[in-house]
């Protein structure tokens, strides 16, 4: 008569670890025999929950992963980048108006669109330089507002007439390198420094032409701006903004971005301003 077996060894005769096995890759695990679908799930913090039903979608939940183009917008990231440019621009333009004090009077949609124009490039193509490298590099990114951010901003330019604002950042998941998360850091100071450098250029022709004030001349000085004064403002290496990251990547680099960005902001401050509004 066989001796009855001791029950504790049914516990070990599966593999304890077999429910525990980790995929072979970040792109790819298996549940019940099927491949299953990559999400990312995206969780900020809850301040500004009132605020976000204008200015943003909910700050939680699932978004799938887009294989294909790295051009590829989200209709969820394409709300919120309207959202954020809106807000941005009627902060600036509540900027130039001086605030709330003295009346809004019917130049006021100009203002904006002056302020949209001028800024706006700045401000979307800086985002869209973070994502697009993000992308290529095979990461999940997307632009997401910050309520809190655009509420502070707006808040501050009606009362007291200046901006400062957070609207929001590309947020980036993926298994990427310490130097290509630095990459994809620097891209934003880069894309201000190339858009910089294309205003300088029409400045010149403007000059050139004798064209020393006017809408156009307006733009283009605060096209200078924008750009000279986002890109210095993201060196800076604390916080969430580009230069901690890419001062942690390489300093030399950092260095180098900070001096160009100085560089910008002093050029730019010694221009004329047109004042064409």
């Amino acid at each position: 008569m066989a001796a009855e077996r001791d029950p504790r060894w049914w516990k070990v005769d599966d593999d304890p670890l077999e429910a525990h096995h980790r995929a072979k890759s970040h792109q790819a695990a298996r549940d019940d025999g099927n491949w299953r679908q990559r999400r990312i799930h995206v969780r900020v913090g809850s301040e500004g929950r009132v605020f976000s039903n204008l200015f943003a979608d909910a700050r939680t939940g699932e978004v799938s992963l887009h294989k294909g183009s790295i051009w590829h917008f989200s209709s969820t990231e394409i709300r919120q980048l309207m959202l954020a440019t809106g807000a941005f621009t009627l902060a600036l333009a509540l900027m130039f108006n001086g605030g709330i004090w003295g009346g809004i009077g019917l130049d006021f949609p100009i203002i904006c669109i002056f302020a949209l124009v001028s800024f706006g490039p700045a401000f979307l193509l800086h985002e869209f330089a973070h994502k697009f490298v993000a992308r290529y590099y095979g990461c999940w990114a997307e632009f997401r507002a910050d309520p809190g951010g655009l509420r502070f901003g707006i808040i501050l330019a009606a009362v007291v007439g200046i901006v400062f604002m957070a609207p929001g950042a590309v947020v980036v998941a993926g298994n990427a390198t310490r130097s290509q998360f630095g990459k994809i850091a620097v891209a934003g100071p880069v894309s201000n420094m190339a858009l910089w450098l294309i205003g300088y250029l029409n400045w010149i022709i403007l000059e050139m032409l004798g064209i020393e004030s006017g809408i156009l001349k307006g733009t283009n000085y605060f096209w200078l701006i924008g750009n000279s004064i986002l890109c210095a403002f993201n060196m800076l290496p604390f916080g969430p903004l580009d230069g901690k990251k890419i001062k942690s990547w390489s300093e030399p680099i950092f260095y180098l971005c900070v001096s160009i960005a100085l560089t910008l902001v002093y050029i730019t401050l010694q221009l004329d301003n047109p004042r064409a509004i």
